[in-house]
């Protein structure tokens, strides 16, 4: 699974650095109209994801996962291929929007995973499986940038694909999947759609988890666009492409070298405590993004933001994971992703309109206070409900 998320996230990650160049060759357009392109193509493959994750997560729960992820290779594979034959930005908007449908495949991949290890190490491996998928998007633009520059768009599309269908023979011939075997009691009974979401309310920390994945998303991404732009206020012109992705990259190589370590800590301290703390540590790191002056300072805070958004996501599946039975993970870890997906399309559109409006030193004020204030909501729930039940349930057990 390490594996076939690396070329995945990858290959899905190659081709977005030169996105906007490849609309620009498609004929004579201004820059407001490829750049209107360009975001609309992005993200039209979020809103399809968004839509179908809880679906997915559903189907896989029934059906087994290791299908469905072979499902999802191929489709994208397709999808991606198909696009190196894109003559115009509508064919490319299509086929950004059918890969959307397919685009579950990290998540899934992340709960097939969670279902077939133990509870007690699930956030190390999770955190293990995590360092695939994002070693995978640090090669990914470098890669995409060096195939583009000399092989062309179109041409790097169809070796992208190519690196698609490789992830989807090594799950069909690498990944074994031991079936749920229904029965009665509450890990392997059916859960119809209405028993899943009110298990979902019931638990207030699981509730507040599972809203933090929107928000941290939107956190991340109203930073990620506007970032290049940024790196070009503080550095100049020169080499733009090249220390974007420095400063893009520098995130993704202090997220991993920390995700399995947070993993293995929340698997021993619990794993609300560190997600507490995580989210505290990453609203702070991103103040000083608002008072750089050089692009090494910027990527200097990139590398701490890493370190610290690092454990966010293997804590959230490996509590998921603990808090919902086996047999309704799949589609809780669906609603995950949709909101997760949410956060990534919401993101953008808030980062562009505050750059617009107040500069892109705001946007990390705003970026923190969110991070910050997810913290303050995971603390609350987290000391009402499970910290004073612990206290209350350890007091009644001493009488």
């Amino acid at each position: 699974m390490w594996f076939a998320n690396f070329f995945i996230a990858g290959s899905t990650t190659m081709v977005i650095p030169f996105l906007s160049l490849y609309i620009d060759s498609f004929g004579q357009y201004s820059d407001v109209y490829v750049q209107n392109w360009a975001g609309w193509v992005f993200l039209v493959t979020f809103i399809a994801a968004f839509i179908f994750a809880p679906l997915w997560g559903r189907v896989g729960d029934k059906y087994g996962r290791k299908k469905l992820l072979i499902f999802f290779a191929s489709g994208i594979g397709v999808s991606v291929f198909l696009m190196g034959f894109a003559t115009n930005v509508w064919q490319l908007f299509i086929l950004r929007l059918f890969m959307g449908i397919f685009t579950g495949f990290i998540p899934m991949s992340q709960a097939l995973i969670a279902t077939q290890t133990p509870r007690n190490i699930a956030g190390r491996v999770l955190g293990t499986l995590q360092t695939g998928s994002i070693t995978g998007s640090l090669m990914g633009p470098l890669l995409g940038g060096a195939l583009a520059d000399a092989f062309g768009y179109s041409t790097t599309f169809k070796w992208v694909s190519i690196a698609i269908i490789v992830s989807a023979l090594i799950v069909l011939f690498g990944v074994k999947e031991q079936r749920l075997v229904h029965a009665e009691d509450k890990d392997h009974k059916a859960y119809s759609r209405k028993e899943v979401i009110l298990h979902i309310v019931r638990h207030p920390v699981l509730l507040v988890v599972m809203l933090i994945s929107a928000l941290v998303q939107i956190a991340h991404f109203s930073v990620q666009p506007i970032l290049s732009l940024y790196v070009e206020e503080i550095h100049g012109p020169a080499n733009i492409a090249l220390f974007s992705g420095i400063a893009f990259s520098a995130a993704g190589v202090g997220n991993l070298l920390m995700t399995r370590k947070w993993g293995k800590l929340g698997d021993q301290y619990g794993y609300i405590k560190f997600l507490i703390l995580l989210l505290f540590m990453a609203g702070i790191v991103y103040i000083p993004g608002a008072f750089v002056t050089s692009i090494w300072q910027l990527v200097i805070v990139r590398f701490l933001l890493g370190i610290s958004i690092g454990g966010i996501i293997p804590l959230r599946i490996a509590y998921i994971r603990q808090e919902a039975p086996l047999s309704m993970q799949g589609e809780v870890l669906g609603y995950n992703t949709s909101l997760r997906f949410l956060g990534n399309i919401i993101g953008p559109a808030i980062g562009g309109l505050i750059a617009g409006f107040y500069g892109i030193s705001t946007v990390f004020f705003f970026t923190s206070g969110l991070l910050l204030l997810s913290g303050v909501f995971l603390l609350v729930a987290w000391y009402k409900h499970e910290y004073a039940d612990s206290k209350s349930q350890s007091h009644s057990t001493s009488h």
